[in-house]
């Protein structure tokens, strides 16, 4: 799978992600602080994630920044991409099972190695519901981006 990454700063976690990703076979596509000569800007990194995403360059992206906040929130801002912040393993699980998330927002700070990976394992061992209150909600939140 290609995979978007994005961080503002090369530190807590950021060059892991990458390198867990490839571990797992993914195929990484690197955007600011983790791409020579890009904008390192958490707006400006997470945006371009996102985009590659909802433009279908990366099936999937994961943003990071300090907290994961401006990243989530700035990914969230492409249409067509759901972003979830996720600071453990049960959140990443329902955030792609319940809300079809095709964005992951991590905190440099707060993510630890060790829950790195395992956030990493639920994201990746769950698929998108296919309960038809759980496909309703996800087309609802497509029908307010319209708007």
């Amino acid at each position: 799978m290609r995979i978007a990454v994005s961080a503002d700063e090369d530190t807590g976690v950021a060059r892991l992600v990458t390198e867990r990703l490839r571990d797992r076979g993914h195929e990484v596509i690197g955007h600011g602080a983790l791409a020579a000569g890009e904008r390192d800007d958490w707006a400006w990194a997470s945006e371009a994630a996102a985009r590659d995403v909802a433009e279908g360059r990366a099936e999937q992206a994961i943003v990071c920044c300090w907290t994961g906040t401006g990243a989530s929130i700035a990914a969230n801002k492409v249409p067509g991409v759901r972003a979830a912040l996720c600071a453990d393993a049960a959140t990443a699980a329902g955030a792609r099972r319940w809300n079809d998330a095709n964005v992951l927002a991590l905190s440099l700070r707060a993510t630890a190695p060790a829950v790195l990976d395992e956030i990493l394992d639920a994201w990746f061992s769950e698929a998108p519901s296919a309960e038809p209150s759980d496909v309703a909600n996800v087309a609802r939140l497509a029908e307010l981006e319209r708007r």
